[in-house]
């Protein structure tokens, strides 16, 4: 199983959270975003919410709503070489290559590497925009080679 899965604080809705969750993100979605977001508490306190959380509640709304696990990782946080070889979806050894060859910056905590999350993230959007620049140059090549692309 996915380590990711496994920690206490990864949420995987049920049906019905699913069905809330899809409920929730619908109404969020019809609010202007300049609109502030208030919550009302069972007690009857009322909570407006920075705009910055409203857009991760919607999007966790949207993720739950698709049946999707969720987890929040603090933008500070520090991976295992595991936990971030699941988030980048590759095995464990192609990362440690990753790590040892520079491409991703790591620390050792006693013999362990670990990864800080901001660094992970900057490396995953370097390797997404690559590759989207890569593909576009393709489609370029074969719109000018008449292939029918």
């Amino acid at each position: 199983m996915n380590p990711l899965l496994e920690k206490p604080d990864t949420i995987v809705p049920s049906e019905e959270d699913a069905r809330l969750a899809a409920e929730s993100s619908r109404i969020l979605a019809s609010k202007q975003p300049e609109e502030d977001l208030r919550v009302q508490l069972a007690d009857g306190q009322v909570l407006t919410l920075p705009k910055a959380a409203a857009r991760l509640l919607s999007h966790l709304l949207t993720e739950m709503a698709h049946g999707n696990a969720v987890t929040i990782i603090p933008i500070h946080a520090e991976m295992t070489t595991q936990e971030a070889a699941d988030y980048l979806n590759v095995s464990r050894p192609y990362l440690v290559k990753l790590l040892e060859s520079g491409a991703v910056p790591y620390h050792k905590v006693g013999s362990h590497r670990r990864i800080r999350f901001l660094d992970l993230k900057a490396f995953k959007d370097q390797s997404a925009n690559a590759t989207a620049k890569a593909l576009e140059e393709l489609t370029a090549q074969a719109q000018g080679l008449g292939l029918g692309y």
